[in-house]
């Protein structure tokens, strides 16, 4: 495990931008079923959950990177989450949804765990559900999205995280995908309204691009930064051009004369990407059996200048 945590730290060194007094970097992630937890440094095939110590050390050393991280997929059972924040120590802290009730909302909450030392919660915080006029065929997000706004420096921002329903067919998944990237349009048109610096971040679950997921993404002038493109999001992903499901995105469409300009105080670096993992913690599993560990997905992270 020392190899592991070695691995990891070289890796992230190598790929990702250290903070700095000016910088800011955003990390999502998918930690998959994040709930219970082994409270064993290393767990056996009897036990369950197969999630470990060791593990959630592993999740800790690529979290402590970022100044905030979304992360979905956290359950009703809390233990893995306050393990991790016990992991990183006092100065991480996390905003945490309720669990989203209903099978389809798979005892899920949304979370965000930020490092207190570089950004303080705004005050603004919230769930987002469609009122009862909304338009199209979703009647709820299955899984209600969550947004909280923070401060870094003298810039304030907001992050709205969600995990869009799999279902049973790509319909299910678009008409979910069309309400939230209308939602937040409306949100970020609104006047007067605490909307600066409006970001999105979570598993879209998106296909290949000109799918008709993907065009409903961006349809409203939401879009994910260029250079996220073809990074890989699974540990399954063997072709990058099939799959997009993590996205990171702003609204930036030179094209619309109509939308307003609402990054300030925030130039985005164009760096960016996905962190694989699997090379440094494999450690003899299995990809199947290390996504119960770990994640089936991949971190992505971008950063700006304040």
């Amino acid at each position: 495990m020392k190899r592991d945590l070695q691995g990891i730290r070289k890796a992230l060194d190598k790929q990702l931008p250290a903070k700095t007094k000016n910088n800011l970097l955003i990390g999502t992630w998918n930690l998959r079923a994040f709930g219970g937890l082994t409270n064993k440094w290393q767990s056996t095939d009897d036990d369950q959950p197969k999630r470990d110590w060791q593990a959630v050390a592993c999740i800790a050393s690529v979290v402590e990177r970022f100044d905030v991280t979304a992360i979905q997929e956290t359950r009703r059972d809390t233990t893995a989450l306050f393990a991790l924040l016990d992991r990183l120590g006092p100065q991480y802290r996390v905003i945490v949804s309720d669990t989203t009730e209903g099978s389809q909302g798979n005892q899920e909450r949304l979370a965000f765990v930020y490092d207190a030392d570089r950004v303080k919660p705004s005050g603004l915080v919230g769930e987002i559900v469609l009122p009862a006029t909304a338009t199209g065929n979703a009647k709820q997000f299955a899984r209600t999205p969550y947004a909280a706004g923070f401060v870094r420096e003298t810039t304030d921002f907001i992050l709205a995280t969600v995990h869009v329903l799999w279902g049973k067919s790509t319909a299910g998944r678009l008409d979910e995908i069309s309400a939230f990237a209308r939602w937040m349009r409306d949100w970020a048109d609104q006047p007067k309204d605490w909307n600066r610096n409006l970001l999105v971040l979570g598993d879209f679950n998106l296909d290949r691009i000109d799918n008709p997921l993907y065009q409903a993404f961006v349809s409203t002038g939401l879009w994910p930064p260029p250079e996220l493109g073809l990074v890989p999001r699974t540990i399954f992903d063997n072709d990058r051009t099939s799959h997009f499901y993590d996205q990171i995105a702003w609204f930036n469409d030179p094209a619309d004369p109509n939308l307003p300009a609402l990054l300030q105080g925030l130039t985005y670096t164009q760096r960016c990407g996905s962190f694989d993992f699997v090379p440094h913690t494999q450690d003899g599993l299995t990809r199947s059996q290390l996504s119960w560990r770990i994640s089936d997905h991949f971190p992505l992270w971008l950063e700006f200048t304040i």
